[in-house]
Formats: C-alpha cells, sequence, structure tokens
C-alpha cells in the first residue's frame, strides 16, 4: 500500500494512473447521475409533509456533503504537503479548491430553493446555513491566496495553513443542527438509530452522493493533469510521452 502511495506521489506516475483512471471515472458519473435523478424525480414517492417540493434534496444534500468532503481532503491534502513536501498533494488541493467552492454554492442555492416553500423565505441567518456560507468563503479565500502569491511553493503552504485552520468550520456545519436550535431539519440519512427516510427515498439519495464524489474525482483528477502538463513540460518523460502520443 505504501509503495503505491509513493510510486504514485510523483508527478509521472501520477499523471498516467489519472489517464486511465478518468474515461471510467467519467462514464461512471454519467450513469450514476441519471439513474440517481430518475429514480428520486420520478420513481420515489412524493412526501407526505413536503409534497413533490421535498425532491430537491437528491440535489441539495449530496452537494452539501461534498463541500464538506472535498475541504477535508483539501486539508489532509494542504497538510501532507506542508510536512513532507508532496507536490502532488499540494496539486490535489489546488485542484480540489474550485470544484468545492461550486459544490458549496450549489448547495446554498438548492438550500434557499427549498427554504422558500418550507419557510417561507430565501434566507435566514442560521446557524447551518451560516457556517455553509463560511465554508464557501474560505474557499473563495484559499483561491484568491493562491493567486495572489507568485511563487508556488510559498502558495502552498501558505494555502495549506488556511485550510488547516478553515477546519473547524466543518464539525460546526456538520453539529449546528444539534448545538443551537436551528430552523434547518436535522440529520435524516447519517443517524446512529437508522435513516429516517423510507428505502425508495434513500437509495436514489445514495446514488446521486456516489455520483458527485465520482464527479469530484473525475474534475480533480482532470485539473491536477493539466496543473502537470504545466509543471512537467520541460522534463524528459513529458516530452517523450508527447511525442509518443504524436506518433
Amino acid at each position: 500500500m505504501w509503495s503505491f502511495i509513493h510510486k504514485h506521489a510523483s508527478p509521472k506516475h501520477f499523471y498516467l494512473l489519472a489517464e486511465r483512471l478518468i474515461p471510467w471515472l467519467g462514464w461512471s458519473t454519467l450513469i450514476l447521475l441519471v439513474v440517481g435523478l430518475y429514480q428520486g424525480l420520478i420513481v420515489a414517492p412524493t412526501d407526505y409533509q413536503q409534497g413533490e417540493s421535498y425532491r430537491i434534496i437528491y440535489v441539495h444534500v449530496p452537494a452539501a456533503w461534498m463541500s464538506m468532503f472535498i475541504y477535508m481532503v483539501m486539508a489532509t491534502s494542504g497538510a501532507i504537503g506542508l510536512v513532507w513536501k508532496i507536490k502532488m498533494a499540494d496539486a490535489v488541493a489546488s485542484s480540489s479548491a474550485p470544484i468545492g467552492a461550486a459544490f458549496t454554492l450549489l448547495a446554498l442555492v438548492t438550500g434557499s430553493l427549498w427554504g422558500k416553500p418550507m419557510w417561507g423565505t430565501w434566507w435566514v441567518w442560521d446557524a447551518r446555513l451560516t457556517s455553509e456560507l463560511i465554508l464557501l468563503f474560505l474557499y473563495l479565500g484559499f483561491i484568491a491566496l493562491e493567486s495572489a502569491i507568485e511563487d508556488r511553493r510559498t502558495a502552498a503552504n501558505a494555502c495549506a495553513v488556511l485550510a488547516l485552520v478553515g477546519v473547524v468550520n466543518i464539525p460546526i456545519i456538520h453539529y449546528s443542527v444539534e448545538w443551537w436550535n436551528t430552523l434547518h431539519q436535522g440529520a435524516t440519512v447519517t443517524r446512529f438509530d437508522k435513516p429516517a427516510m423510507a428505502t425508495s427515498m434513500l437509495i436514489p439519495l445514495l446514488i446521486m452522493a456516489l455520483g458527485f464524489k465520482l464527479y469530484y474525482l473525475y474534475a480533480m483528477l482532470l485539473r491536477v493533469r493539466v496543473k502537470i502538463l504545466e509543471s512537467e513540460k520541460d522534463t524528459t518523460w513529458m516530452k517523450e510521452l508527447i511525442t509518443g502520443a504524436k506518433k
């Protein structure tokens, strides 16, 4: 396991691994999202309390999960890059930030669309909504900080520190509905006893969650490959790879 990780920490082997994985991830993502949306929007029954408006959860909830998951990936990758100076860890963190920001924005927008019929307003300064908005600012701050520093190593270190400091917001988002009296509903899928959802509603949600996760891996690997092309364009192995591809 460790030998595999150590081997693919090099730009060359990471690039070749990504090249093999990307087509599989792309097709798997497409299939899962099509199946998940069909099951969630058409097959799943109508909720007895919220009616048809509840169906937005099949986009909102996986997007919210991914907003937190990707930030944890960024923080972990940033820490690895900070301690062991692994360039691929920095590339993963950097490539993940725009994707995480997009998922966070999607979660906020779909949450507002869901909140209007449920709460009668597009936005409230609820603990869950506010902490999710702070997460979006953390993503944007990461992107801005990286763009503001010319030296790549210095930028990676600074962004890693920012990501690690911002990790404190993740448990606040997750537990906000338990720690404070909020309008946002409590956990339904991640309850310790059993999910408070019918199986016919839960399965499409899990399919969408897996589809979103595979999409993240697909998009992140594409972005990392571009970064490798930019940083390794003058190396022998990259020139050989480009020459071989032209032949």
